[in-house]
C-alpha cells in the first residue's frame, strides 16, 4: 500500500529557500534539478518519487513511507513555512 504526501506552497524567499533545499540536498545524498520553473528533489531511497517544489503550486508526491527520504520530505516541505507559507496532510 501506497503512502502519498500532500502540500500547498507559496514561497515568498524564493532564493533563501532555494538555498536551503540545495545545501541539505547535497549534504544528504539527493539528486536536483530545475524543470520548467519547478525545483525537481530526486530521492536516494526507491520506490520514492521525486519532490517537487515551485513558488506558488500545490502537489503531492509518493513516499510509501520510505526512510529516511520520507522524514527528509516532511523536513523540506516544514522548513518552507519559515520562507513563506505551506500545508500538509499526509494518507
Amino acid at each position: 500500500m501506497g503512502h502519498t504526501v500532500y502540500y500547498p506552497l507559496e514561497i515568498s524567499d524564493w532564493d533563501g529557500f532555494r538555498g536551503l533545499v540545495e545545501r541539505a540536498a547535497k549534504a544528504l545524498g539527493f539528486g536536483l534539478e530545475w524543470e520548467n520553473g519547478m525545483l525537481l528533489l530526486h530521492p536516494p531511497c526507491r520506490p520514492v518519487e521525486p519532490l517537487r517544489l515551485c513558488k506558488k503550486c500545490s502537489g503531492f508526491v509518493k513516499t510509501n513511507l520510505v526512510e529516511p527520504c520520507h522524514s527528509v520530505y516532511l523536513l523540506v516541505l516544514h522548513s518552507a513555512a519559515s520562507f513563506g507559507s505551506v500545508s500538509l496532510w499526509e494518507d
